[in-house]
């Protein structure tokens, strides 16, 4: 069953979808969706584990795409403001019956992937496990050479048809994602393609020795952006990690 699903961060209303299996309550996965992207792109996965068991929460993040239903003032977007979103979004499942509150679980793809280990790494006890789809462990990287300086940094730049705004930038600097990840000693499922030309598949290489409990799984010929072969892998992978961690 899907039903609409929101979740308050200050005046704030984030907008999502909750998909819900027969039996309740259920573990849950929270689906936070890549850079300018929209929680659409998980429907069909969100499907599929509701038919098998799990309920699953998809959303779109505040600024996070010009389609965004939660707001699309992208230029007031950053990492750090789509981690606020995903905590609002656990805050309201620890607070919904229907959920279990010992096994949630959060998936994130890319940008989201990003989100989402910070999130765990902050909030570890309210996890139970993680799930990473090609996570973009090289933002702040790949945008420290693009502006190697402050001043570098414009008022405004648009990239892959989003317009950020400088703090989006500013506030990734003096981010070391693989400080703080590891902080997440629960179990992580990292999934990445070996053609991957957006985020490097060393940097999945990296997290999986940096987690004390995390397995990764390598996609032969996947990009960035997996063929409809392999994401319908990656809900299988998905589904067997929640079922066997939700009770570990």
């Amino acid at each position: 069953m899907q039903c609409k699903f929101t979740a308050k961060r200050g005046s704030a209303t984030i907008v999502g979808d909750i998909f819900l299996p027969e039996k309740l309550p259920a573990p849950a996965v929270v689906f936070s969706h890549g850079f300018g992207g929209t929680r659409k792109s998980f429907y069909p996965d969100c499907r599929l584990l509701a038919e098998k068991g799990a309920a699953a929460v998809c959303f779109d993040f505040r600024g996070g795409s010009p389609r965004s239903d939660s707001g699309n003032d992208t230029e007031n977007m950053t990492v750090f403001t789509e981690k606020e979103d995903l905590f609002a979004v656990i805050d309201a499942l620890a607070r919904d019956p229907r959920i279990k509150a010992d096994a949630l679980f959060l998936f994130g793809e890319s940008q989201g992937g990003l989100v989402s280990a910070l999130a765990a790494a902050e909030r570890p006890a309210a996890v139970r496990g993680l799930i990473l789809l090609y996570p973009a462990f090289c933002i702040p990287d790949d945008w420290r050479r693009v502006f190697p300086t402050q001043a570098d940094i414009p008022e405004s730049h648009s990239f892959w048809g989003v317009t950020l705004g400088r703090q989006y930038f500013q506030s990734i600097r003096g981010l070391d994602p693989f400080d703080e990840i590891g902080k997440y000693r629960n179990p992580v499922l990292i999934m990445h393609g070996d053609a991957d030309d957006v985020v490097p598949l060393s940097y999945s290489e990296r997290a999986a020795r940096t987690y004390k409990n995390a397995a990764l799984s390598v996609y032969p010929g996947e990009g960035h952006g997996f063929s409809p072969a392999a994401r319908g892998r990656v809900c299988e992978e998905t589904l067997a990690f929640i079922l066997e961690k939700r009770s570990c």
